[in-house]
């Protein structure tokens, strides 16, 4: 696709945004430690996934981009935007396209996550592991931090890791979710998980989401008294 091509698709989507998906969708925060809910889109669009500051949505004329909506009361945008300008063109990341009114318009990231291999019993190789490693030894060298990179925000593509939210890497504070991955990884995941292909259901992948962010919680209130 040539520059011109590609400007015009994206003007084309621009306007679709503007006419079509602003006026007639609508979200909702219920919970900051929760995702966001998407209660009302229009057609043809559809939802791709909910995270806890925006649902990131598709139009099937679109498939290469991704429309990233964050809900009303939500902050972020601004530093997302900015995180984006730093990574730049990075095979692991996204791109950012534009920047709108309470939205993002992102390369679409192909993939399964993490967390969707371990429910499905997909394996995680290696070389994805080490790909995200690479991946945030990188966003470190441009200023920023790898932080709240989990599961759900990790992907396999073709062998390959990618890293699918980057919303918080301005986020300075030390944050151990990748370190605690790679950790389960290596001590868990090789030698008792994936040789057996294990599956687990997605109520007890929850579970686990839940008890680790309280974990983390109370073990950072312990440190700090």
């Amino acid at each position: 696709m040539n520059e011109r091509t590609a400007d015009h698709r994206l003007s084309t989507l621009l306007e679709r945004v503007e006419d079509q998906l602003r006026p007639g969708l609508l979200i909702r925060s219920v919970d900051p430690h929760d995702p966001v809910r998407v209660d009302r889109i229009p057609q043809p669009w559809r939802t791709l996934g909910c995270g806890n500051y925006a649902a990131v949505l598709v139009h099937p004329d679109h498939p290469e981009q991704v429309v990233k909506f964050y809900a009303p009361g939500r902050p972020g945008i601004e530093q997302e935007a900015e995180v984006y300008r730093r990574i730049g063109h990075h095979a692991a990341y996204s791109q950012c396209f534009h920047v709108g009114e309470g939205y993002l318009v992102l390369r679409r990231l192909q993939g399964i996550t993490l967390y969707d291999c371990i429910r499905t019993g997909s394996p995680i190789p290696l070389q994805a592991m080490q790909d995200i490693d690479e991946a945030i030894a990188y966003a470190v060298s441009r200023g920023l931090h790898g932080h709240d990179v989990h599961g759900r925000n990790v992907m396999v593509h073709e062998g390959r890791g990618l890293i699918v939210d980057i919303s918080d890497f301005l986020n300075p504070e030390p944050c151990r979710a990748w370190q605690d991955l790679r950790w389960a990884y290596h001590r868990l995941y090789r030698p008792l998980i994936a040789p057996l292909g294990l599956q687990a259901p997605g109520p007890v992948l929850d579970l686990v989401r839940r008890s680790y962010r309280l974990y983390r919680r109370l073990n950072s209130q312990g440190r700090s008294h």
